[in-house]
Order: structure tokens, then sequence, then C-alpha cells
């Protein structure tokens, strides 16, 4: 799905001299590497503040630490995500009210957002799924109607473009009060491991997350908030500093293999990706819609034995996953999740595909589905 060391090998030479001095700084946490790729990243995402944490699940959870929520409090979030999405929201005691997505998109509904929203609600957490993002201006609008708050889930699309109706353009994880984003090893901008960072145009938010990676504290020993530890390694900070002057030719690597895929997998038992028409598509993931006569698992199967991988995100949406269980919200409540979670298939896609790869994963996908 992804080929990290290809990736790697390419620019090999800047990676490894960047962790040697760190490693021969000996600054291992806090160290300049870390401020050098934060200020870097503020200037790409055309943010104010950046604030780099341990990965993106810590990022989803420091955003919603910083908001002064009480416990039951809502958040509004998608059911078609990975679980960091609710389980931060979860282990905050916050409830999380779990609404249906587009079924073009997979993005959330506006729709079911407005239907959702209640007086317990606070805070609205799109997910910018596979690469594109939400409808921002939509939810935007429903937040500044219910005094809301918008935490941005970025964590599949750094680098994507969303076009506003004011006319500006704006990255994934900059339109909302504050963007969460993961580095981890297999994002469109990975890291060595763990590694995430929170954004936001705020000063008095922005303060506050400081704070709050850092145990709370500003000055050592003394503690202004309740926080947590979850600091970016200076090593992360020093390799995701080199491959983030990359990125945009990535993006444009994963956009050329998916307009590959796009032309050639036409077949009636297959739909490819719909493209928002207010965003760019970073494709984090290719991820197809095959019809209900199509069994998935056979071709899974099929595409492996043939030596190609593939992958379902995701086979369970949350609201009818064991640990997320709400009453009134069970099989049949959702139905467009449900339907994606029997249906999607993600193919490889990343920064190292090349011809001869495409068209085989195309010819062999096609032979399948013709037999």
């Amino acid at each position: 799905m992804v080929d990290l060391k290809g990736q790697y090998e390419k620019i090999k030479p800047e990676i490894d001299q960047a962790m040697n001095e760190v490693i021969e700084s000996t600054a291992f946490i806090n160290g300049p590497a870390v401020k050098t790729f934060a200020a870097n990243l503020e200037n790409y995402l055309d943010v104010k503040h950046v604030i780099p944490c341990g990965n993106g699940t810590d990022a989803l959870q420091v955003a919603l630490m910083a908001l002064d929520l009480n416990p039951g409090d809502e958040v509004i979030t998608s059911t078609f995500t990975f679980i960091a999405t609710a389980e931060v929201i979860a282990l905050l005691d916050l409830k999380p009210v779990l609404v249906d997505v587009d079924p073009d998109t997979f993005n959330l509904d506006p729709e079911k957002v407005k239907e959702a929203v209640s007086e317990r609600t606070k805070v609205i957490i799109p997910v910018h799924l596979f690469g594109q993002c939400s409808d921002m201006d939509q939810i935007m609008n429903i937040a500044r109607k219910h005094n809301l708050s918008v935490v941005e889930d970025a964590c599949q699309a750094i680098g994507a473009d969303h076009q506003s109706e004011d006319g500006k353009t704006r990255k994934a994880g900059a339109i909302g009060d504050i963007g969460s984003m993961s580095f981890f090893p297999s994002k469109n901008l990975g890291a060595f491991g763990d590694a995430g960072a929170v954004f936001t145009n705020n000063d008095e938010l922005a303060k506050k997350m400081r704070g709050i990676v850092n145990h709370g504290s500003f000055k050592k020993y003394y503690h202004e908030y309740v926080g947590v530890n979850s600091r970016m390694d200076t090593l992360q900070a020093a390799i995701l500093d080199v491959k983030l002057k990359y990125l945009d030719n990535y993006i444009e690597a994963r956009q050329k293999a998916a307009k590959y895929y796009d032309e050639n997998l036409n077949h009636p038992k297959i739909l490819t990706p719909e493209r928002s028409e207010f965003s760019t598509h970073v494709f984090h993931q290719y991820t197809l819609k095959l019809a209900p006569s199509v069994d998935r698992e056979k071709m899974k199967q099929y595409l492996k034995d043939k030596g190609i991988p593939s992958m379902v995100y995701y086979p369970v949406p949350l609201h009818l996953q064991k640990a997320y269980l709400v009453d009134g919200k069970g099989k049949g409540s959702l139905p467009v999740a449900e339907q994606l979670s029997e249906q999607v298939l993600s193919l490889p896609m990343h920064t190292e595909l090349d011809q001869e790869q495409l068209e085989y994963i195309v010819k062999t996908i096609l032979n399948y589905l013709e037999s």
C-alpha cells in the first residue's frame, strides 16, 4: 500500500544528514529542529501557530482540552473514520455524537450535522477523509449560527486546498478554530515514527495548547493547565522538515497515479472516487466503491494472490463499534456509512507507484471483474 523505503532512498543523503545533526547535538527533546519545522509548516499552511506534538491522536485531544469543555458536552463528528476521532472525545468524558456522511465524498453530511445540533453541542469535528476537505463553508455556517467551535481532523489531508465562498483558498486544517494533523509514517507527510501537530490562528488557543502538550507548563515545575506529555521528538521534526520541502511533489505524484486509475478503471461494477467542487484531493487513499454484486473479500484475496495489496477503510463504522454503541444508533441508523463499510476498497496509493505497477493493478482488477 505504501513504499516508504523507495521514498527514503530518493532523499537519503538529506534525511541522514538531518538525523546525524540531531544525534550529534543530543538535543532530543524540543531541539532546534522542532522550532524550525513548526515555523516552516506555519508558512506552508499559512497559519500563525503550529504546535508540534506526539501523534495525531494527541493532536485531537489537545485541541479539545484547549476549548474549556465540560463533562457531557457533545461533539459532533463522522461515524465513518478512524477510531481516534471519537476516542479522544470519550476519553475526555465528552459525548461523541456520530452522524452520517456524504455517499460520494465520504465526508460529513452538513444536513446531518444540522439535525444533530442540540443545546449540549459545543464542537464539530469534520474529518477530511482520504485526502479532500469536508464542506467547510456549510460546517462553519452551522458553527457560527450555534456558537460552536470547529476542530478539523486533517490527519489525512495535509496540502489539500479548500476554495471558500468568500473566494479565499485555505489549506485543510486552517479553516476552523483548530486544525489537527498526524505524521504517521504512511501519511502524505510521514515521519519515521509517531508525530503530530495542532495549529491555529487564535493566539489564546495557541498559548494554551503550547502549555498543554508540555504538562500544562511554560516554566519548569510550574503548571498553569492540566496537561499531557506530548512533545514531538527532535529526530522526527528534522525528518519532517526535510520531507516538507517535497510535499507538493508527493501530492503531484499521488494525483498523477489517481488520474491513471480514474481513466482506466472503467467498469460498471466499480465507482472511482468523487471529487468535491470546493476541494483539491491529495489522495492519502484511493478508495473505490464496489457494486453490491462484487464479493469484496474474494476480490481482495484475488488481488493478494496476484501480489497486489488492498485495504478496507473502514470495515465497521464507529456507531457499530462495541466501545461506542449508543442507544438509538444501532444497525440501520446511519445507512450511508454502513453501506460504504460493505462496499469500499482502497488500492495502493503512494509516491513511488510507476507506470508498470499501475498498469498491472488496473489490468488485474478488470480481469477479476470480467471473470
